[in-house]
């Protein structure tokens, strides 16, 4: 919860000039904010046109996303 407000900041930086590509692959530990987070990504690609691009998303923020009923809304994780 600490590290999301700096980073979806910058994420929504990149988004309004170009695609972003998020690798969660060494993230260790999650809460409700990333699920927020990319939720918030998302609606800024979609606004702006962008595209975003995730993989390696933790089992845990899926797992929250399914919970809270949104998993559909996240982005599809790329290759």
């Amino acid at each position: 919860m600490d590290t999301v407000p700096a980073l979806y900041a910058t994420g929504l930086q990149h988004l309004a000039v170009e695609d972003l590509k998020v690798d969660f692959a060494q993230v260790e530990s999650v809460d409700s904010a990333a699920v927020s987070m990319l939720l918030g990504w998302e609606r800024a690609a979609q606004q702006s046109g962008r595209e975003l691009h995730v993989t390696g998303l933790p089992e845990d923020l899926l797992s929250l996303a399914r919970l809270y009923g949104v998993d559909k809304l996240l982005p599809q994780q790329s290759n």
